[in-house]
């Protein structure tokens, strides 16, 4: 063999040593390179915010990025701090925020200039249900037998108290007045637990708190749970109080009460990220519902674990948004 075709062979090889060797940083999937800042459209305590700090938790002892996750609470304007602030970071791939279905109400109750379309959706962690409460010394087993009473004290006489106002929870009030024939004195308090609270003390005749938000005065034997506003029977069926569990708490239509009402828990990223930096979460997001800290969280708040992502998540959250309009125009919610 000559001299050079020694050195065409020889340089071939080394070629071919440096584009195996490249090939691997080419093809390398995209992740965070700084800090990941997770925002919470919510005061802290709240369902939003346990759920990105128990996100926040998980993907630091599992190790799931390189770089720190940080949750930001910007509950400015119902929320619409938070929104803004991430649609106005377009093309910034290290912001994500979670969301519960002030993503709609907000805007259609204040006229903010936002829409769930100016963030880029990721993915749909799950569904928070909605469960109808009472004082357990109250004569009312069933939500047919308080509802009758209801009407039967007359319009505006019985309290229903709420999470704020012109959101979910006056929302589903208005639901339940439109299918029952039945109408409420609303009182919005500023979270779940003062209203959990406040039934208990008796200063209002009823709830529409999420299970987690009164799951402590339940187990207590507090309160009584009615019925849960999903189309089916939440499925956790271990032992809450001495003789129930989720699973034996019936469904609102089962119960006589034709209303379905669950809340989204949802994650966005800001406008302008690119489909490679979306699968980084997407894959993220996977892996945290895998783990047994989320099934766990899960069972705990006796949520409907319905997830995705993708062309169905868009679809969804279209859907849930015209849904909203329909009930909040109904209401008399809209801005004008």
């Amino acid at each position: 063999m000559t001299r050079l075709c020694i050195l065409k062979s020889a340089l071939s090889v080394a070629v071919t040593a440096a584009l195996v060797t490249m090939a691997p940083a080419a093809q390398a999937a995209w992740e965070p390179t700084k800090a990941v800042e997770f925002v919470v459209p919510a005061g802290t305590g709240g369902g939003a915010d346990q759920m990105a700090r128990l996100i926040q938790g998980v993907v630091i002892k599992y190790k799931l990025m390189k770089e720190p996750m940080i949750v930001v609470n910007k509950s400015g304007g119902a929320g619409a701090e938070g929104f803004l602030d991430v649609k106005g970071s377009k093309g910034d791939p290290h912001k994500l925020v979670v969301t519960l279905s002030n993503l709609f109400t907000t805007p259609l109750a204040t006229g903010v200039p936002f829409n769930w379309r100016d963030m880029t959706p990721v993915s749909m962690m799950a569904l928070d249900n909605f469960v109808l409460w009472v004082n357990a010394e109250t004569p009312y087993q069933t939500a047919k037998q308080y509802l009758d009473a209801t009407k039967a004290a007359g319009p505006s006489k019985m309290k229903m108290g709420g999470t704020g106002s012109k959101q979910e929870d006056q929302i589903l009030t208005v639901g339940i007045e439109k299918a029952t024939g039945t109408k409420f004195i609303y009182v919005p308090f500023k979270g779940g637990g003062e209203v959990a609270v406040q039934l208990v003390g008796k200063h209002i005749d009823s709830t529409v708190n999420n299970p987690i938000e009164a799951v402590a005065q339940w187990r207590a034997g507090q309160l009584r749970a009615l019925c849960v506003f999903d189309d089916k029977r939440m499925p956790y069926k271990a032992k809450i109080t001495d003789k129930q569990s989720w699973y034996d708490v019936p469904t609102c239509k089962e119960a006589g009460v034709p209303t379905t009402y669950t809340m989204l828990r949802g994650v966005f990223m800001a406008p302008g990220v690119t489909k490679e930096q979306t699968d980084f979460y997407v894959n993220l997001l996977k892996k945290v519902r895998e783990t047994p800290e989320w099934k766990d969280y899960m069972e705990k708040g006796a949520f409907n674990q319905t997830s995705m992502t993708g062309d169905d998540y868009v679809k969804w959250l279209g859907k849930a948004e015209n849904d909203h309009r329909e009930l909040m125009k109904e209401a008399g919610f809209m801005a004008k």
